[in-house]
C-alpha cells in the first residue's frame, strides 16, 4: 500500500474536490474516449422521486463543503467534510427486535446506539421475545430496550463530540413501543392492532420521500398486521402505496410466515437472510457476523477489552456470553446485527442494490423478486456468510472505536478516515461508463485522516457484484491512483472496483469507495 500525506482540507482542495465532481458529471456529454461518470444518491430509494430528492441532498451537502473549504483557509478547525452529507442523507431505520430472548439482541442494540448518528431512529419496537417455543412464557421486553436506550443517554453527550447527529436520548425513548406477544398467522387480523403495529404505520405515513428502511431482529407479526390493516382500511391500491415506502431486511423468517406475507402482500422490497430450505439453519448469511473467517475478534477476550470493561455505562450491559457453536467462544454472536449494517451510510454498499455486497452481506433476487443469501467463494470456499465476515476485521474495529468514544476526549480516540474518489467527497456509489478498448482511471487524491496521520490506499475489484466472467487487472493496487483498460465484451458488462483508505489510529480505521464501471461492446455515443 502507498502512504498518502494528510491533505487537510484546505479551500483549494475542496474546491478541487467539488469541481471535479461537477466535471466528471459533465462528462456525461463530453467528447469520445472519455469514460461518463454518474452518481447513485446513498440513499436512493425505490422512486424516482425519492432519488431526486436525495440528489438535491447531495448537491446541497455540496455547497457546504464548500464553504467548509473557505472556513479552511482562514485557519480555522473545520469538522469532516463529510458532516453535511452525513446529517442530510441519513437512512430512516426501524426495528422489530425479540429482545428478551437470547441476549445477542442486547449486544446488537448496544451496538446500534453507537452508530446512533448514522440514522434517523424511528422506532425500536419489542416484539414478541425469544424464537418459538425458546421461552414458557409469551411477552415482550420494552424494558430491556429502554435499560440500553437509558445508557446510551448517559453517554450521548461524549459520543456528540466525535461525530455529529446523536440524537437525543428522551427523542429515542418515545420510540420505544411493544408489539404482540403472540406470533404467527393466528395473531393476524382483526383486534391484533398493536402500539408496534400503529406505530409501523405511522412511520410509513411520514411526509419523507426517504424509504423506511424495517429490520426484523425476530418475528414479523407486528409489520403482517400493519399492512393487513393498512389493506383493511384503504384498499389493495393504498397497500401499494404503502408497501412502495419499505424496504425490510428479515432476519430468518423466525415467525414462520414469510411463505403468507409474500403472498399476501406482494412487491414488497424485501431481503431475506435464511439458510436454503433442508439445510442447516447455521448456514444463513447473518451468521457472518460470527461464525467463518476470523473468529478470534468474537472472543471474550476481545469483547472484554474494547466493550464490556472500562468504557461506560454503555458498555457495562453488553451481555458477555450466548450461544455461538460452532464458534468456540461463546461470547459476540450479534447474529442481527447485519440487517442494519446493510443499511448503515459507510460508502462501500447501496441498499438499493442487495446484489452489490457490503458489511450486511450479498443477496440474489430469486424469481418471486425476493432477495435471498448470495454464495460467494473466497479463499477456496463458498458460503454466504463470508459475505459478511470477510468485513468482519472493518467493522470490529469502527465498533471499538466507537464505544471509545463513550470514554475518550476526541483528541484521545480514532475516527474513520474520509475516502474522496474521483474527487467525490460524498459516500454515493459512482457509476462510470465506458466502451471496449477505453482506459479509467480512479483517483483517492483529497482523501485524508481527519485525525492527521496519513492514510494508506489500497484498490480491488469485487468481481462477485459485477456481471462480467473474466478477471479485470488493475495497474496499481496501492497507489493514490489506479486505471485499467476495458476489455473487448460483446454485451453490456458490469465491474465493481472498492478503493479503501486506512488510517494509522488504535484501533486503525477504514472508509471503502465503490465505483461501478459498466463496460460497453462499442463507442458510446456522446452528444
Amino acid at each position: 500500500m502507498t502512504i498518502v500525506s494528510n491533505p487537510g482540507i484546505p479551500a483549494a482542495s475542496n474546491e478541487m474536490a467539488v469541481m471535479g465532481s461537477a466535471s466528471c458529471h459533465s462528462r456525461a456529454g463530453g467528447g469520445a474516449g472519455k469514460p461518463r461518470c454518474r452518481r447513485i444518491p446513498a440513499c436512493a430509494g425505490m422512486t424516482a422521486s425519492s432519488k431526486f430528492v436525495s440528489t438535491v441532498v447531495t448537491l446541497a451537502a455540496l455547497r457546504q463543503i464548500m464553504l467548509l473549504g473557505l472556513v479552511g483557509g482562514l485557519g480555522l478547525t473545520v469538522p469532516s467534510a463529510r458532516a453535511a452529507d452525513t446529517l442530510s442523507l441519513r437512512p430512516r431505520l426501524l426495528v422489530l427486535t425479540d429482545i428478551g430472548g437470547d441476549p445477542d439482541d442486547q449486544q446488537s442494540m448496544i451496538r446500534l446506539m453507537v452508530h446512533a448518528n448514522e440514522f434517523e431512529i424511528e422506532g425500536l419496537i419489542a416484539t414478541a421475545s425469544g424464537t418459538p417455543g425458546e421461552l414458557k412464557e409469551k411477552r415482550t421486553r420494552p424494558d430491556l430496550i429502554r435499560e440500553i436506550v437509558t445508557a446510551y443517554g448517559q453517554v450521548q453527550p461524549q459520543l456528540a463530540e466525535h461525530a455529529p447527529g446523536f440524537p437525543p436520548v428522551a427523542e429515542l425513548l418515545a420510540r420505544i413501543k411493544s408489539g404482540n406477544p403472540q406470533r404467527g398467522r393466528a395473531a393476524v387480523g382483526e383486534a391484533h392492532d398493536t402500539d408496534g403495529s400503529r406505530w409501523i404505520i405511522a412511520c410509513g405515513d411520514k411526509p419523507d420521500r426517504r424509504p423506511l428502511d424495517i429490520v426484523i431482529w425476530g418475528g414479523q407479526t407486528d409489520l403482517a398486521q400493519a399492512l393487513w390493516r393498512v389493506r383493511q382500511e384503504r384498499g389493495a391500491a393504498g397497500l401499494q402505496q404503502f408497501q412502495a415506502r419499505l424496504r425490510v431486511y428479515d432476519i430468518a423468517d423466525q415467525d414462520g410466515i414469510f411463505a403468507w406475507m409474500s403472498s399476501e402482500f406482494a412487491g414488497m422490497f424485501y431481503v431475506l437472510g435464511q439458510a436454503p430450505p433442508g439445510q442447516d439453519k447455521r448456514l444463513g448469511v447473518f451468521r457472518g457476523m460470527y461464525l467463518t473467517g476470523d473468529e478470534s475478534l468474537t472472543a471474550r477476550a476481545w469483547i472484554d477489552e474494547h466493550v464490556c470493561r472500562n468504557h461506560g455505562p454503555l458498555g457495562a450491559p453488553y451481555p458477555p456470553k450466548t450461544w455461538t457453536a460452532p464458534n468456540p467462544h461463546s461470547a459476540l454472536k450479534e447474529g442481527d446485527t447485519p440487517s442494519w449494517l446493510f443499511f448503515l451510510p459507510n460508502g462501500l454498499g447501496d441498499p438499493a442494490h442487495p446484489d452489490w455486497g457490503g458489511w450486511g452481506g450479498r443477496f440474489v433476487r430469486n424469481d418471486a423478486g425476493i432477495w435471498r443469501d448470495a454464495q460467494d467463494p473466497l479463499d477456496d470456499k463458498t458460503d454466504a456468510r463470508l459475505t459478511v465476515s470477510r468485513w468482519r476485521p472493518a467493522f470490529q474495529n469502527e465498533f471499538a472505536a466507537r464505544m471509545d468514544w463513550c470514554v475518550k476526549s476526541r483528541a484521545e480516540a480514532n475516527h474513520p478516515p474520509v475516502a474522496v474518489l474521483n474527487g467525490d467527497v460524498t459516500r454515493t456509489v459512482l457509476l462510470l461508463d465506458a466502451a471496449t478498448g477505453e482506459r479509467v482511471t480512479l483517483s483517492a487524491q483529497g482523501s485524508y485522516d481527519p485525525d492527521g496521520p496519513p492514510i494508506k490506499v489500497s484498490w480491488f475489484v469485487y468481481p462477485e457484484a459485477g456481471s462480467y466472467p473474466g478477471a479485470i487487472a488493475l495497474a496499481e493496487t496501492a497507489a493514490e491512483t489506479t486505471s485499467l483498460s476495458t476489455p473487448p465484451v460483446e454485451q453490456t458488462q458490469t465491474v465493481h472496483i472498492i478503493l479503501q483508505v486506512e488510517d494509522q489510529g488504535r484501533p486503525p480505521l477504514s472508509s471503502c469507495r465503490r465505483a461501478v464501471l459498466t463496460m460497453h461492446p462499442s463507442r458510446i455515443e456522446r452528444k
